[in-house]
Protein backbone atom coordinates (compact mmCIF):
# COMPACT_ATOMS: atom_id res chain seq x y z
CA UNK A 1 0.00 0.00 0.00
CA UNK A 2 1.11 3.13 -0.54
CA UNK A 3 0.25 6.06 1.62
CA UNK A 4 0.59 9.76 1.01
CA UNK A 5 0.34 12.42 3.23
CA UNK A 6 0.03 16.25 2.79
CA UNK A 7 2.87 17.40 4.93
CA UNK A 8 2.55 21.26 3.72
CA UNK A 9 1.63 22.42 7.19
CA UNK A 10 4.00 19.91 8.98
CA UNK A 11 7.45 21.68 8.35
CA UNK A 12 6.83 25.50 9.10
CA UNK A 13 9.01 26.86 10.97
CA UNK A 14 6.65 28.83 12.87
CA UNK A 15 4.34 26.16 13.76
CA UNK A 16 0.60 26.87 15.82
CA UNK A 17 -1.65 24.80 16.59
CA UNK A 18 -2.89 22.48 13.54
CA UNK A 19 1.08 22.52 12.27
CA UNK A 20 1.83 20.99 15.30
CA UNK A 21 -0.26 18.85 15.16
CA UNK A 22 0.39 17.88 11.89
CA UNK A 23 3.89 17.44 12.67
CA UNK A 24 3.56 15.48 15.77
CA UNK A 25 1.41 13.06 13.96
CA UNK A 26 3.97 12.36 11.11
CA UNK A 27 6.65 12.18 13.60
CA UNK A 28 4.71 9.27 15.65
CA UNK A 29 3.06 7.87 12.49
CA UNK A 30 6.85 6.39 11.63
CA UNK A 31 6.61 3.87 14.06
CA UNK A 32 3.24 2.07 12.98
CA UNK A 33 3.91 2.86 9.64
CA UNK A 34 7.79 2.14 9.07
CA UNK A 35 6.94 -0.30 7.01
CA UNK A 36 4.76 0.83 4.38
CA UNK A 37 5.71 2.90 1.90
CA UNK A 38 4.92 6.77 2.46
CA UNK A 39 4.88 9.90 0.63
CA UNK A 40 5.20 12.87 2.40
CA UNK A 41 3.87 16.15 -0.35
CA UNK A 42 5.85 19.00 1.07
CA UNK A 43 6.13 22.78 -0.86
CA UNK A 44 9.54 23.48 -1.98
CA UNK A 45 11.72 24.53 0.83
CA UNK A 46 10.21 22.67 3.27
CA UNK A 47 11.35 18.92 4.76
CA UNK A 48 11.49 17.10 7.74
CA UNK A 49 14.14 17.32 10.75
CA UNK A 50 14.06 13.84 12.23
CA UNK A 51 14.87 10.56 10.50
CA UNK A 52 12.80 8.96 8.23
CA UNK A 53 11.82 5.02 7.28
CA UNK A 54 13.85 3.29 4.67
CA UNK A 55 10.78 3.23 2.71
CA UNK A 56 9.54 6.68 3.21
CA UNK A 57 9.89 9.60 0.64
CA UNK A 58 9.66 13.66 0.77
CA UNK A 59 8.02 15.04 -2.50
CA UNK A 60 8.38 18.95 -3.16
CA UNK A 61 5.70 20.15 -4.84
CA UNK A 62 6.41 23.69 -6.52
CA UNK A 63 3.44 25.93 -6.77
CA UNK A 64 3.34 29.69 -6.36
CA UNK A 65 -0.69 29.63 -5.16
CA UNK A 66 -3.51 27.14 -4.78
CA UNK A 67 -0.98 24.55 -3.73
CA UNK A 68 -3.61 22.11 -2.46
CA UNK A 69 -6.50 22.09 -4.95
CA UNK A 70 -4.43 22.72 -8.44
CA UNK A 71 -0.65 21.35 -7.49
CA UNK A 72 -2.09 18.55 -4.81
CA UNK A 73 -4.55 17.69 -7.59
CA UNK A 74 -2.13 17.23 -10.36
CA UNK A 75 0.67 15.07 -8.36
CA UNK A 76 -3.05 12.80 -7.38
CA UNK A 77 -3.86 12.64 -11.30
CA UNK A 78 -0.61 11.52 -12.63
CA UNK A 79 0.87 9.58 -9.37
CA UNK A 80 -1.97 8.59 -7.06
CA UNK A 81 -1.47 7.06 -3.67
CA UNK A 82 -3.92 3.88 -2.62
CA UNK A 83 -5.12 6.78 0.51
CA UNK A 84 -4.50 9.71 1.29
CA UNK A 85 -4.19 11.36 4.56
CA UNK A 86 -4.90 15.21 4.92
CA UNK A 87 -4.02 16.16 8.72
CA UNK A 88 -5.42 19.77 7.84
CA UNK A 89 -9.16 19.65 7.04
CA UNK A 90 -8.56 20.56 2.81
CA UNK A 91 -8.77 17.57 0.56
CA UNK A 92 -7.46 18.48 -3.05
CA UNK A 93 -10.01 18.74 -5.34
CA UNK A 94 -8.58 15.46 -7.09
CA UNK A 95 -8.13 13.22 -4.52
CA UNK A 96 -7.98 8.89 -4.01
CA UNK A 97 -9.28 7.26 -0.93
CA UNK A 98 -9.27 10.23 1.44
CA UNK A 99 -8.87 10.36 5.23
CA UNK A 100 -9.17 13.73 6.63
CA UNK A 101 -8.76 15.63 10.20
CA UNK A 102 -11.11 18.04 11.12
CA UNK A 103 -9.95 20.00 13.95
CA UNK A 104 -13.12 22.44 14.78
CA UNK A 105 -15.44 24.94 13.29
CA UNK A 106 -14.56 28.22 15.06
CA UNK A 107 -15.72 30.51 12.86
CA UNK A 108 -19.10 29.33 12.76
CA UNK A 109 -19.21 29.64 16.91
CA UNK A 110 -17.36 32.78 16.55
CA UNK A 111 -17.81 34.40 12.88
CA UNK A 112 -17.13 38.11 14.75
CA UNK A 113 -13.13 36.70 14.94
CA UNK A 114 -13.27 36.11 11.65
CA UNK A 115 -13.51 37.93 7.94
CA UNK A 116 -16.18 36.80 5.65
CA UNK A 117 -13.98 35.54 3.20
CA UNK A 118 -11.92 32.88 5.96
CA UNK A 119 -15.71 32.34 7.09
CA UNK A 120 -16.95 31.44 3.49
CA UNK A 121 -13.70 29.20 2.34
CA UNK A 122 -13.23 27.48 5.25
CA UNK A 123 -16.90 26.01 5.21
CA UNK A 124 -16.20 25.42 1.46
CA UNK A 125 -13.52 23.10 1.81
CA UNK A 126 -14.75 21.25 5.15
CA UNK A 127 -18.34 20.69 3.76
CA UNK A 128 -16.49 19.08 0.19
CA UNK A 129 -13.65 17.17 2.93
CA UNK A 130 -16.30 15.71 4.69
CA UNK A 131 -18.59 14.95 2.19
CA UNK A 132 -15.94 12.65 0.28
CA UNK A 133 -13.67 11.32 2.85
CA UNK A 134 -14.34 7.83 3.63
CA UNK A 135 -13.42 8.43 7.28
CA UNK A 136 -13.55 12.04 8.94
CA UNK A 137 -11.20 11.81 12.34
CA UNK A 138 -12.57 14.51 14.84
CA UNK A 139 -10.21 15.70 17.31
CA UNK A 140 -12.97 16.05 20.25
CA UNK A 141 -16.30 14.57 20.83
CA UNK A 142 -17.38 18.10 20.89
CA UNK A 143 -16.03 18.41 17.53
CA UNK A 144 -17.93 15.47 16.06
CA UNK A 145 -20.93 16.72 17.78
CA UNK A 146 -20.85 20.01 15.60
CA UNK A 147 -20.26 17.97 12.59
CA UNK A 148 -23.05 15.47 12.37
CA UNK A 149 -25.56 18.61 13.92
CA UNK A 150 -24.05 21.38 11.38
CA UNK A 151 -22.72 19.75 8.22
CA UNK A 152 -25.18 16.88 8.52
CA UNK A 153 -21.86 14.38 9.25
CA UNK A 154 -23.18 10.45 9.59
CA UNK A 155 -21.66 9.37 13.06
CA UNK A 156 -20.79 6.46 11.62
CA UNK A 157 -18.18 8.40 9.25
CA UNK A 158 -16.57 9.81 12.13
CA UNK A 159 -14.13 8.80 14.19
CA UNK A 160 -12.73 10.97 17.56
CA UNK A 161 -9.03 10.65 18.13
CA UNK A 162 -7.54 12.86 20.75
CA UNK A 163 -4.51 14.58 20.18
CA UNK A 164 -1.05 14.25 22.50
CA UNK A 165 0.50 15.93 25.11
CA UNK A 166 3.95 17.22 25.12
CA UNK A 167 6.29 14.05 26.12
CA UNK A 168 9.88 14.99 26.77
CA UNK A 169 11.21 18.85 26.99
CA UNK A 170 8.00 20.28 29.35
CA UNK A 171 8.67 17.21 31.63
CA UNK A 172 12.81 17.45 31.64
CA UNK A 173 12.43 21.61 32.55
CA UNK A 174 9.89 20.88 35.13
CA UNK A 175 12.25 18.17 36.40
CA UNK A 176 14.97 21.28 37.38
CA UNK A 177 12.18 23.98 39.13
CA UNK A 178 11.63 24.17 42.75
CA UNK A 179 8.36 22.64 43.86
CA UNK A 180 7.25 25.57 45.03
CA UNK A 181 7.25 27.27 41.61
CA UNK A 182 6.03 23.82 40.14
CA UNK A 183 3.55 22.55 43.01
CA UNK A 184 2.12 24.87 45.69
CA UNK A 185 3.42 28.13 44.92
CA UNK A 186 5.12 30.68 47.92
CA UNK A 187 3.33 33.08 49.18
CA UNK A 188 5.67 35.26 47.37
CA UNK A 189 5.46 33.70 43.93
CA UNK A 190 1.91 34.34 43.91
CA UNK A 191 2.05 38.44 44.37
CA UNK A 192 0.28 38.05 48.33
CA UNK A 193 3.70 39.43 49.76
CA UNK A 194 5.93 40.44 47.10
CA UNK A 195 8.96 41.13 49.16
CA UNK A 196 12.15 38.41 48.63
CA UNK A 197 13.51 36.46 51.06
CA UNK A 198 17.42 37.22 51.60
CA UNK A 199 19.57 35.21 49.48
CA UNK A 200 17.15 33.75 47.24
CA UNK A 201 17.48 33.51 43.35
CA UNK A 202 15.35 36.12 41.73
CA UNK A 203 12.23 35.34 40.24
CA UNK A 204 14.24 36.51 36.73
CA UNK A 205 17.04 33.65 37.28
CA UNK A 206 15.26 31.01 38.06
CA UNK A 207 12.96 31.03 34.62
CA UNK A 208 15.74 31.42 32.64
CA UNK A 209 17.56 28.21 35.05
CA UNK A 210 14.90 26.32 33.99
CA UNK A 211 15.48 26.00 30.61
CA UNK A 212 18.89 24.18 29.99
CA UNK A 213 19.10 25.14 26.72
CA UNK A 214 18.52 28.76 27.16
CA UNK A 215 22.33 29.96 27.13
CA UNK A 216 22.73 27.79 23.92
CA UNK A 217 20.24 29.30 21.46
CA UNK A 218 20.45 31.92 19.79
CA UNK A 219 17.96 34.83 18.22
CA UNK A 220 14.53 35.22 19.75
CA UNK A 221 14.48 33.13 22.96
CA UNK A 222 16.99 35.20 25.26
CA UNK A 223 16.27 38.50 24.31
CA UNK A 224 12.35 37.63 24.84
CA UNK A 225 13.33 36.75 28.23
CA UNK A 226 15.12 39.32 28.99
CA UNK A 227 12.90 42.00 28.63
CA UNK A 228 12.12 42.16 32.37
CA UNK A 229 9.69 39.33 32.27
CA UNK A 230 10.09 38.32 36.17
CA UNK A 231 7.62 36.49 38.35
CA UNK A 232 5.26 36.35 40.05
CA UNK A 233 2.97 36.55 36.26
CA UNK A 234 0.17 35.29 35.01
CA UNK A 235 0.17 33.55 30.94
CA UNK A 236 -1.46 33.33 27.98
CA UNK A 237 -0.34 31.21 24.60
CA UNK A 238 -1.78 31.84 21.52
CA UNK A 239 -3.01 34.02 19.26
CA UNK A 240 -3.60 37.47 19.77
CA UNK A 241 -7.00 37.84 18.36
CA UNK A 242 -10.85 38.07 18.77
CA UNK A 243 -11.11 34.15 19.17
CA UNK A 244 -8.68 33.74 21.90
CA UNK A 245 -10.81 36.55 24.04
CA UNK A 246 -7.59 38.76 24.68
CA UNK A 247 -9.62 41.20 25.09
CA UNK A 248 -10.98 39.76 28.50
CA UNK A 249 -8.06 38.63 29.83
CA UNK A 250 -7.06 41.84 30.27
CA UNK A 251 -10.15 43.13 31.37
CA UNK A 252 -10.07 40.67 34.16
CA UNK A 253 -6.06 41.29 34.73
CA UNK A 254 -7.33 44.82 35.76
CA UNK A 255 -10.23 43.79 37.42
CA UNK A 256 -7.15 41.33 39.89
CA UNK A 257 -5.37 44.37 40.13
CA UNK A 258 -7.85 47.11 41.10
CA UNK A 259 -9.88 44.29 43.55
CA UNK A 260 -6.89 41.87 44.50
CA UNK A 261 -4.09 44.44 44.21
CA UNK A 262 -1.67 41.42 43.02
CA UNK A 263 1.64 41.84 42.17
CA UNK A 264 1.42 39.73 39.17
CA UNK A 265 2.74 40.72 35.33
CA UNK A 266 0.13 39.35 32.55
CA UNK A 267 2.44 37.65 30.04
CA UNK A 268 0.69 37.44 26.23
CA UNK A 269 3.00 34.58 23.79
CA UNK A 270 1.68 34.72 20.36
CA UNK A 271 1.40 36.19 17.10
CA UNK A 272 -1.44 38.69 16.29
CA UNK A 273 -4.61 37.75 14.49
CA UNK A 274 -7.96 38.74 13.32
CA UNK A 275 -9.01 41.88 15.83
CA UNK A 276 -5.47 42.44 17.36
CA UNK A 277 -6.23 45.99 17.06
CA UNK A 278 -9.59 45.85 19.55
CA UNK A 279 -6.93 43.77 21.93
CA UNK A 280 -3.99 46.09 21.71
CA UNK A 281 -6.55 49.08 22.22
CA UNK A 282 -8.14 47.37 25.59
CA UNK A 283 -4.11 46.82 26.78
CA UNK A 284 -3.16 51.12 25.82
CA UNK A 285 -6.64 51.79 27.79
CA UNK A 286 -5.48 49.65 30.91
CA UNK A 287 -4.56 51.12 33.80
CA UNK A 288 -2.14 48.43 34.28
CA UNK A 289 -0.29 48.16 30.62
CA UNK A 290 2.82 48.49 32.00
CA UNK A 291 2.73 45.20 33.83
CA UNK A 292 1.36 43.80 30.18
CA UNK A 293 4.07 42.00 28.36
CA UNK A 294 3.51 40.88 24.36
CA UNK A 295 6.22 38.45 23.91
CA UNK A 296 5.11 37.86 20.04
CA UNK A 297 5.20 34.30 18.60
CA UNK A 298 7.94 32.17 20.89
CA UNK A 299 9.26 29.09 19.91
CA UNK A 300 8.50 26.00 21.92
CA UNK A 301 11.84 26.32 24.20
CA UNK A 302 10.96 29.67 25.29
CA UNK A 303 7.37 28.41 26.20
CA UNK A 304 8.43 25.76 28.03
CA UNK A 305 10.39 28.14 30.18
CA UNK A 306 7.27 30.62 30.21
CA UNK A 307 4.99 27.67 31.29
CA UNK A 308 7.49 26.80 34.23
CA UNK A 309 7.17 30.34 35.67
CA UNK A 310 3.58 30.62 35.52
CA UNK A 311 1.25 30.75 38.47
CA UNK A 312 -1.96 30.87 36.19
CA UNK A 313 -2.08 29.94 32.87
CA UNK A 314 -5.62 31.51 31.23
CA UNK A 315 -7.28 30.30 27.90
CA UNK A 316 -10.79 31.68 28.25
CA UNK A 317 -11.07 30.54 23.95
CA UNK A 318 -14.45 31.45 22.96
CA UNK A 319 -14.33 28.29 20.57
CA UNK A 320 -11.79 25.27 20.55
CA UNK A 321 -11.93 22.47 18.23
CA UNK A 322 -9.68 20.44 21.17
CA UNK A 323 -7.49 22.91 23.05
CA UNK A 324 -3.82 21.93 23.02
CA UNK A 325 -2.66 24.66 25.06
CA UNK A 326 -4.59 23.76 28.44
CA UNK A 327 -2.94 20.12 27.95
CA UNK A 328 0.22 21.53 27.37
CA UNK A 329 0.04 23.67 30.84
CA UNK A 330 -1.26 20.71 32.84
CA UNK A 331 1.49 18.80 31.80
CA UNK A 332 4.07 21.18 32.81
CA UNK A 333 2.36 21.71 36.20
CA UNK A 334 0.57 24.51 35.79
CA UNK A 335 -3.12 25.18 37.13
CA UNK A 336 -5.40 26.14 34.41
CA UNK A 337 -8.44 28.61 33.82
CA UNK A 338 -10.32 27.92 30.86
CA UNK A 339 -13.78 28.12 29.40
CA UNK A 340 -16.63 26.43 30.20
CA UNK A 341 -17.63 25.79 26.14
CA UNK A 342 -17.02 23.81 23.13
CA UNK A 343 -14.78 21.18 23.71
CA UNK A 344 -12.84 22.90 26.46
CA UNK A 345 -14.55 21.22 29.78
CA UNK A 346 -14.38 17.96 28.31
CA UNK A 347 -10.29 18.47 27.09
CA UNK A 348 -9.61 20.00 30.96
CA UNK A 349 -11.38 17.18 32.67
CA UNK A 350 -11.21 17.96 36.49
CA UNK A 351 -7.51 19.38 36.04
CA UNK A 352 -9.19 23.01 35.25
CA UNK A 353 -11.42 25.72 36.67
CA UNK A 354 -13.95 27.18 33.97
CA UNK A 355 -15.17 30.60 33.61
CA UNK A 356 -17.81 32.35 31.45
CA UNK A 357 -15.84 33.11 28.64
CA UNK A 358 -17.89 36.49 27.72
CA UNK A 359 -17.43 37.47 31.23
CA UNK A 360 -14.47 39.08 32.80
CA UNK A 361 -15.22 39.00 36.11
CA UNK A 362 -15.75 35.37 35.91
CA UNK A 363 -12.76 34.54 34.67
CA UNK A 364 -11.18 36.93 36.98
CA UNK A 365 -12.95 35.21 40.09
CA UNK A 366 -11.47 31.98 38.74
CA UNK A 367 -7.94 33.23 38.44
CA UNK A 368 -8.33 34.49 41.84
CA UNK A 369 -9.60 31.21 43.35
CA UNK A 370 -6.23 29.59 42.49
CA UNK A 371 -4.00 32.56 43.23
CA UNK A 372 -5.27 32.72 47.36
CA UNK A 373 -6.17 29.17 47.63
CA UNK A 374 -3.04 26.52 48.00
CA UNK A 375 -5.37 24.60 48.99
CA UNK A 376 -7.58 24.00 45.67
CA UNK A 377 -4.54 25.24 43.67
CA UNK A 378 -2.96 21.49 44.79
CA UNK A 379 -5.84 19.89 43.95
CA UNK A 380 -6.11 21.29 40.38
CA UNK A 381 -2.45 20.78 40.13
CA UNK A 382 -2.75 16.86 40.79
CA UNK A 383 -5.87 16.31 38.77
CA UNK A 384 -4.55 18.35 36.01
CA UNK A 385 -1.26 16.24 35.82
CA UNK A 386 -3.59 13.13 36.09
CA UNK A 387 -5.45 14.15 33.18
CA UNK A 388 -2.85 15.23 30.99
CA UNK A 389 -1.68 11.32 31.03
CA UNK A 390 -5.18 10.51 28.65
CA UNK A 391 -3.41 12.65 25.44
CA UNK A 392 -0.66 10.63 23.79
CA UNK A 393 1.02 11.26 20.31
CA UNK A 394 1.89 7.59 20.15
CA UNK A 395 -1.76 6.48 20.67
CA UNK A 396 -2.99 9.18 18.22
CA UNK A 397 -0.49 8.29 15.80
CA UNK A 398 -1.03 4.49 15.77
CA UNK A 399 -5.17 5.01 15.98
CA UNK A 400 -4.68 7.21 12.32
CA UNK A 401 -2.89 4.33 11.16
CA UNK A 402 -5.15 1.76 11.92
CA UNK A 403 -7.90 3.59 10.08
CA UNK A 404 -5.37 4.12 7.34
CA UNK A 405 -5.28 0.18 7.08
CA UNK A 406 -8.91 -0.10 8.28
CA UNK A 407 -9.94 1.93 5.28
CA UNK A 408 -7.77 -0.01 2.83
CA UNK A 409 -9.46 -3.64 3.54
Amino acid sequence: MVIGIDASRAFLRNRTGIEEYAYQVIAHLRDPLGDERVILYVRTGQGPDFELPELWEVKALRASRFWTHIRLSLEMLLHRPDVLFVPAHTIPIIHPRSIVTIHGLEYEFSPESYSWWERFYMRAVILFSCRVAETVIAVSENTKRDLIRLYKVSAEKIRVVYEGRPERQITDNMEQITEDEAGAPTPQSRGLDSSPQAGAPTPQSRIRDSSPQAGERGGGTISNLDRGIERPYLLSVGRIEERKNVRRIVEAFDILKKRHRISHRLVLAGKPGYGYADVRNAIEMSGYRSDIIEMGYVDESTKVVLLAGADVFIFPSLYEGFGLPVVEAQSAGVPVVTSNVSSLPEIGGEGALYADPLSAESIADRIWEILSDPVLRSGILEKGRINAERFDWGKCARDIADTLRKDED
